[in-house]
């Protein structure tokens, strides 16, 4: 129980009835929010809009029930948009549907064995930059259907997508193009007045722009691309479960992807999580939660969904409304269930255009567009490390842009750590005596980490050695690694070719422990081991007379 401990089971100390009522009117809010937003995401992904509606349901019915964070609301996520777009495109559906499978497994087994916590190791740097890049390509994928473009198939990559928007550039639907701005219009509009709405403010925009479209849709039979005219509708009911052909060289074939899935579930699951926990005053259980994301994407793709992770937009909106618990999420998987039961019909008339802008305006808000403007204030490490992330990620690839921004982060760690780690000579204020020893005893306080990226530090200090005693004093050393030792006894041994004799002092915690595994204590015989400088300076003078 201790690996596997959904939250909903400590939820529910001191629930009342009240609590309740505010958790159904959350889920039903949401659940209407999630309604435009799932069929839309699963539009711009290449897949027909039930599948994004029954991620919506089956994914987050799941993950409020198994998860560790009380309030988050799981489904399909604009993050995911382009990701799934490229793996159908090059892969297939077929594939798409083991692919999210497997990356269920891979959740599941990160948060098993308890990885959760490394998630949070990724640099804020590498996070804006993918989130800002996912966002732009969102916005790019739907100028299609913003501007009623005819195009057959956008391609998957940026260059080629630009090149055919730019072909295609004189195919421009001009009721389709009206019917977005509208759309657009009418999204800031409702943000913007929404305080001054009273009980209204609680009806998303997103479902206010999407019906007053499908109004005039209908009303004015307008010559736009729907859901109907596009698709035939969407089923109105669940789809029965099938098994997806599953063999190893289909697997070996979608196992990068499948990772990619995993890791960008992984970060935007946890990254909304602590969103959650600041709204709410609570911690989530990372590991749970990456268990919970695990098991609905394996169970999802079997009734014919698309990847799903926490959700920002919609967890912030069930907050917002009064949510308190997971049956929020529950209830807003219900509320879709029902939607599609009893409304499914209605979802012909829903314009493309309109569904075009609301992914817009979600893309827009989905960008940390200031962080750019700030990147003046931060050294040049940090605006590469995020700038490269940023144009990769648009350009080439996300798995290659988080790997490249995590190789610099990694660079830029390495050189900072390296930098402070430095030695001096002891102060003459301090052991006036060794004034009369110069040449003889030479005593170095050692500060920092001595690892594989500081390594030099010895390297500088054996080309300053003594004729006759080398005292070290590593009490202000807090980590060394294996490389660090290694240079440690390098010195050691340059020390015993010369006939000079080697004192260490300080030694403690990590350090200590490090040198016991490594030998240090095996060849530096034991009266050459000091607690502090001061002592072994005093047994190293004592011992030149």
């Amino acid at each position: 129980m201790n690996l596997f401990h959904p939250k909903i089971l400590d939820s529910f100390k001191g629930y009342s009835g009240a609590l309740l009522s505010k958790d159904v009117l959350a889920g039903i809010t949401v659940g209407v929010v999630a309604l435009p937003l799932a069929m839309a995401f699963a539009i711009a992904s290449g897949l027909k809009p039930e599948a994004g509606i029954f991620t919506a349901i089956i994914a987050g019915g799941l993950i409020s029930i198994l998860g560790g964070s009380r309030v988050q609301i799981g489904g399909p996520a604009g993050a995911f948009i382009v990701i799934v777009y490229g793996i159908v495109d090059h892969y297939g559906i077929a594939n798409l549907l083991l692919a999210t499978a497997m990356s269920g497994v891979f959740l599941f087994l990160m948060g098993l064995f308890r990885l959760g916590t490394l998630i949070r190791f990724i640099p804020v740097a590498v996070i804006i930059g993918f989130t800002n890049g996912i966002a732009v390509l969102i916005g790019l994928s739907q100028i299609k259907e913003f501007f009623g473009l005819q195009i057959t198939k956008m391609p998957a990559e940026f260059f080629q997508a630009v090149q055919t928007l730019y072909a295609a550039a004189d195919t421009v639907n001009p009721i389709a193009l009206m019917l977005s701005i509208g759309s657009l219009a009418l999204l800031i509009a409702w943000k913007a007045i929404q305080k001054h709405l009273g009980y209204l403010s609680h009806i998303p925009g997103t479902v206010i722009a999407m019906a007053a479209a499908t109004i005039v849709t209908s009303v004015l039979s307008l010559p736009v691309d729907t859901i109907g005219s596009r698709f035939g509708g969407i089923p109105s009911g669940l789809p029965s479960f099938e098994w997806i052909p599953i063999s190893w060289g289909t697997a070996q074939f979608v196992i990068a992807p499948a990772i990619t899935l995993a890791l960008l579930g992984a970060i935007e699951s946890l990254l909304c999580a602590r969103v959650a926990d600041g709204l709410i005053h609570d911690r989530h259980d990372s590991n749970q939660e990456l268990m919970a994301q695990g098991i609905a994407n394996l169970v999802t793709p079997f009734f014919g969904g698309m990847p799903a992770t926490g959700t920002i937009a919609r967890t912030v909106t069930s907050v917002q409304s009064g949510a308190s618990t997971p049956i929020a999420g529950i209830v807003h998987s219900v509320t879709l269930l029902v939607i599609i039961l009893f409304g499914a019909p209605l979802a012909k008339n829903i314009p493309l255009a309109s569904l075009a802008a609301i992914l817009m305006y979600v893309a827009w808000n989905m960008g940390e567009w200031k962080k750019f403007a700030d990147l003046k204030q931060f050294r040049l490490p940090y605006r590469l490390t995020m700038l490269s992330v940023f144009f990769l990620t648009i350009a080439l690839d996300l798995t290659v842009a988080i790997q490249v921004g995590l190789l610099f982060a990694f660079i830029t760690f390495i050189y900072r750590i390296s930098s402070l780690s430095r030695y001096e000579p002891a102060s003459a204020i301090d052991f006036p005596e060794l004034q009369q020893h110069q040449g003889s005893i030479s005593a170095f306080r050692i500060y920092g980490a001595i690892f594989f990226g500081a390594v030099k530090l010895l390297e500088s200090i054996e080309n300053e050695l003594p004729s006759t005693t080398l005292v070290l004093d590593l009490k202000n050393v807090i980590y060394i690694d294996v490389s660090g030792m290694d240079a440690i006894l390098e010195l050691e041994e340059a020390c015993k070719a010369r006939s000079i004799r080697l004192m260490i002092c300080g030694l403690a915690h990590q350090p200590y422990e490090m040198a016991v595994r490594g030998g240090l204590l095996e060849r530096v015989p034991s009266d050459f081991i000091y607690p502090d400088l001061q002592h072994g300076i005093a047994a190293a003078i004592s011992q030149s007379h």
